[in-house]
């Protein structure tokens, strides 16, 4: 029988420090062993070493150690804006926990379950972390709290001292991969590789295809031979006890990462620019152990074995790619100075089958110990966290931290391409919504609570009216708004191309989903606020204001004497605010078989932020992009509507090009809702959900038509009014 803590059985480190807790060892079947302190767990007259230092639990077999609560109760369900704890832990905790565990014991490399990942959710699938050059196992410290929500979290240690050749390192993990696997055959087994390790995560996976494996490789070193590296690998083959001196901290300074971008963990972005540079600074000098205990971390011997270690690993890996057929995520820094991570994330993109990468910018080698990278907002953002063997919207959905709220709606930095704080400062929405006996009143009162409720609309151009739609609803009724986008954002070009961590992302984490009548049933059968736009693409990307000349006949008997037979009429059109809808009433069927409650929106404000000047004609025009726009449909565009007739059916994904205006204001209305529980007869009876949509429909426009006549009655509309009564008299949100 399988057991959780398996042999043969190595001693741990620091087994002589005092326990402080107890633990339960289970067997992977579920049934218990006996309750023991953290002196040892018996197993088969077999004792374990478990210890308790600094916050780490600790076991020295290669299973994990399970509390009796989990099994019996399993993890809590996350809460909207849960705290994930990220940016509580600093690189200094990484120092203060490898100094306890780089202790010489003598024993090989093991598994460990930080103790602060705390107990995961249900049916949480089992993540392994894979060690770079350290070796020690808490490279994700500051991603334990969040991961460990989600994931039951598993770190490989590799003592210090420790010679186990790379080979050995692939049968560990792939024996606990195996056991894992036979154990939970239909959930995915995560494995985290950091530079060494994303070798020995390919490896793994090349040897095992046909288990369920999620990798995400975290500057991989795998591009060994194009790194930095590789002058110093003849020099200790030719000379292996004679490596220079000075070499030595030019070697350990490649592995240092970023030091300001550590130094920026847990730092508020809102803070005054004096505070941020204080906590800055107060950090950076936090920072000095850092450096000097890598000397204790990676000493001379190990060092020079690590690059021996890597040098195998690289080759290994590299022969063995065409084999890999799991999922894979890769994750790499532009300022990496150990190994050119931004160029061999795109090999691997080529080479891989199934591989996605994100590349940041500002970050160094130790990706994981620098800011602006929540690995569980990433894995969330590419649609990688499962529980099964696919990923599914509804069931897999996580919902969003407070940590990523605040990095979603409060960056401050102006030129990041996804600045919703920004956005919503320059716009400055009003919100009104409808109540029951027909009152308009300020904010979102209007809008039911209890769910299942589908919230209906017009689409801006771009979507501008998404951020601050959604940050509404999260402040003032702690709501999350799922919204339903154009699959071309999962599945099609914008999905694939895409090699940074971008807006679309960012809209996944927040609740976005595939549009598909799949899609819209589960979510209204969990009871969400789900945001559809009928109009879809069309309505979000419509065409530029066009001067349209007429001829027609002239009355005779207007004109004699001029002789004139024909008239000129020229007039203006253009499509903001113009709703293109299907003639299907199916999201009516849809509401009524939840007996969900419809609430049509009107938004305006668009033409007071930018001004379309090229858009879908003028781009067909063009010989070289038309034919650029319909191959990229064709090649990997995701086609929705095909079957449609008229406006509706064209969804063609692109960019419009548009001239910024002096910021104007968003304002939204939400309409009276629409009941329909006990309308179950709507799902059969089409003529009756056609009049339902039809109402849905017209109590669009009017709020449209109402909020362009009302908006021009605004003292606050212009940006500068804006800014002059907020310095005296209006808090940030308002």
């Amino acid at each position: 029988m399988a057991c959780a803590v398996t042999c043969p059985v190595w001693h741990c480190f620091g087994i002589n420090k005092k326990p402080r807790f107890r633990v339960r060892a289970e067997r992977l079947d579920g049934s218990d062993l006996s309750a023991v302190s953290t002196d040892g767990v018996s197993v088969k007259e077999t004792t374990v070493p478990v210890v308790v230092g600094r916050g780490y639990l600790v076991d020295g077999g290669n299973g994990s150690l399970k509390s009796r609560i989990e099994k019996k109760m399993g993890g809590e369900e996350l809460e909207l804006l849960w705290d994930d704890g990220y940016g509580t832990n600093t690189v200094k905790d990484y120092v203060d926990a490898a100094k306890d565990m780089i202790k010489p014991d003598g024993g090989p490399p093991r598994w460990f379950c930080p103790v602060e990942c705390g107990r995961p959710i249900k049916d949480s699938p089992l993540l392994l972390f894979l060690p770079g050059l350290d070796g020690v196992g808490m490279g994700l410290i500051l991603h334990h709290k969040p991961l460990g929500k989600v994931f039951k979290v598993q770190c490989l240690h590799i003592p210090v001292h420790d010679r186990t050749p790379f080979e050995g390192l692939v049968t560990l993990v792939e024996e606990t991969v195996r056991l894992e696997h036979a154990s939970r055959l239909n959930c995915p087994i995560y494995l985290v590789g950091d530079s060494l390790g994303g070798c020995l995560a390919l490896a793994v996976a090349a040897r095992n295809p046909s288990i369920d494996l999620v990798m995400i490789l975290v500057n991989p070193a795998t591009s060994l031979g194009r790194s930095r590296l590789q002058p110093f690998l003849p020099i200790l083959e030719a000379f292996p006890d004679g490596l220079h001196v000075r070499t030595i901290p030019f070697l350990l300074s490649l592995v240092i990462g970023e030091p300001l971008k550590m130094a920026e963990v847990g730092v508020d972005g809102r803070l005054l620019p004096k505070q941020k540079i204080e906590r800055i600074s107060s950090n950076l000098t936090a920072l000095l152990p850092f450096y000097s205990g890598l000397a204790d971390i990676l000493p001379t011997e190990t060092l020079i074995w690590k690059l021996k270690l890597i040098k195998s690993a690289s080759a290994y890996a590299n022969s063995r790619l065409h084999a890999v057929k799991a999922e894979v995520l890769v994750l790499a820094s532009d300022k990496d100075h150990l190994f050119p991570s931004g160029e061999e994330a795109l090999r691997l993109k080529k080479l891989l089958p199934n591989c996605m990468i994100r590349i940041f910018k500002d970050n160094g080698h130790t990706l994981l110990m620098e800011d602006s990278m929540n690995l569980l907002t990433v894995i969330k953002g590419t649609c990688k966290y499962r529980r099964s063997k696919s990923h599914d919207f509804t069931k897999d959905f996580l919902p969003p931290s407070m940590s990523e709220y605040r990095y979603t709606f409060n960056n401050v930095d102006i030129f990041c391409h996804w600045n919703c704080r920004f956005l919503n400062f320059a716009s400055c929405s009003s919100l009104f919504s409808t109540m029951e006996n027909g009152k308009i009143v300020k904010g979102l009162a209007g809008v039911p609570d209890e769910g299942p409720v589908l919230l209906v609309g017009n689409h801006m151009l771009l979507g501008m009216d998404l951020s601050s739609l959604c940050e509404a609803f999260l402040r003032e009724k702690k709501i999350l708004v799922r919204g339903v986008a154009h699959p071309e954002l999962f599945w099609g070009n914008f999905h694939t191309s895409s090699n940074v961590f971008n807006f679309f992302d960012l809209m996944k984490v927040m609740g976005a989903m595939p549009v598909s009548p799949k899609s819209l049933l589960k979510a209204l059968s969990t009871n969400s606020h789900v945001l559809l736009y009928p109009g879809g693409a069309r309505e979000a990307l419509h065409r530029k204001v066009r001067l349209r000349f007429r001829l027609y006949p002239m009355e005779p008997s207007l004109n004699l004497q001029s002789g004139c037979k024909h008239v000129f009429d020229c007039a203006s059109t253009g499509e903001a605010y113009k709703l293109f809808w299907p003639n299907q009433p199916e999201f009516v069927r849809f509401a009524a078989q939840f007996g969900a409650t419809i609430v049509p929106f009107g938004a305006v404000g668009e033409d007071d932020m930018a001004k379309v000047v090229f858009d879908y004609y003028d781009y067909m025009k063009i010989p070289m992009l038309n034919d650029r726009i319909k191959e990229l449909i064709r090649s990997g565009g995701v086609q929705i509507r095909d079957k449609a007739k008229g406006e509706v059916a064209s969804q063609e994904i692109f960019i419009p090009g548009m001239i910024p205006k002096i910021p104007g204001r968003f304002y939204y209305l939400f309409g009276k809702p629409i009941k329909l529980k006990g309308r179950e007869d709507l799902v059969e009876n089409r003529e009756s959900a056609n009049e339902v949509y039809l109402q849905a429909k017209a109590e669009v426009e009017r709020c449209i038509g109402y909020l362009l006549k009302k908006r021009e009655e605004d003292p606050l509309r212009s940006i500068i009014n804006r800014l002059i009564y907020r310095t005296f008299h209006a808090p940030l949100h308002q």
